[in-house]
């Protein structure tokens, strides 16, 4: 009788055994799916902000595109405007070119006119910048003839200045 109690008993503890098991199993089982749950969820959230994101992204993209092309359409403009100016630069120039050849040409007719010795008294109260720079557009001729009738110092700066050549700027030292 022993014998069959012990194996009734270990028939029960083995049953017994194999409840708790399932038991186990199935509230492993309940975890298990919750937690799939949650991870579809995560999943879900993360679809759901990946396409907020893209969308975000999308509109930059497009305003950025859209301030770019304002950017290219001022650059133009600007280029455009720049050339306009340029060209009236290059007119303006013109002009000045026209207004100091008539000038000089006028100064120069009026010199070539003076008898030798009174052109020579004025060059020689002149600044030598200015003189040279009226002389250089005389005749070789008449600024010998000028340039003889005047105070020899006074010659030999011009000249030298007209060996220089135009623009008959001064020349500071230590620049």
């Amino acid at each position: 009788m022993r014998s069959i109690f012990f194996i009734l008993l270990l028939a029960l503890s083995s049953y017994a055994s194999s409840v708790d098991c399932n038991q186990i199993f199935e509230s492993r089982k309940s975890e298990i799916l919750k937690d799939i749950e949650k991870v579809d969820d995560a999943r879900q959230s993360f679809e759901a902000l990946k396409a907020a994101t893209n969308a975000l992204f999308d509109k930059q993209k497009a305003h950025i595109e859209g301030e770019n092309r304002k950017l290219d359409d001022k650059k133009a403009q600007l280029e455009k405007k720049q050339k306009h100016i340029e060209e009236l630069i290059a007119q303006n120039k013109k002009l000045l070119n026209l207004i100091k050849s008539a000038k000089n040409n006028k100064l120069s007719e009026t010199y070539s006119k003076m008898k030798d010795s009174a052109a020579a008294g004025v060059f020689e109260d002149m600044d030598t910048v200015q003189a040279t720079s009226i002389i250089f557009t005389l005749s070789a001729k008449k600024i010998s003839k000028i340039l003889a009738k005047m105070d020899p110092m006074k010659a030999s700066k011009i000249t030298l200045r007209l060996k220089q050549g135009p623009p008959f700027i001064i020349k500071k030292k230590g620049k």
